[in-house]
């Protein structure tokens, strides 16, 4: 099922998810697109927490781990590129 709804921390924390993406070069868009047209989703073997994997608008391949906080909304933790499958 697409999510909706994302929490996003203020973008100058320096501890919060929208510098942590940013620090991996992706931007909120991005990661939002990718979880709401994910082309597979799983858990992620680090964390354990739930991740999508999809491409960027801009055809980058990434991975966004997120935290589920309820059925249509989540934290993004973290995104990043990954090799294609």
């Amino acid at each position: 099922m697409p999510l909706l709804d994302f929490i996003w921390d203020d973008p100058d924390d320096p501890e919060g998810n929208v510098q942590h993406i940013s620090e991996h070069g992706l931007i909120i868009d991005e990661v939002e697109f990718v979880l709401r047209n994910p082309e597979s989703e799983s858990t992620s073997y680090s964390s354990g927490l739930p991740c999508s994997f999809g491409y960027t608008p801009a055809g980058e391949y990434i991975i966004v781990i997120y935290e589920k906080i309820d059925d249509d909304m989540v934290y993004p933790v973290t995104a990043y590129q990954v090799p294609e499958p």
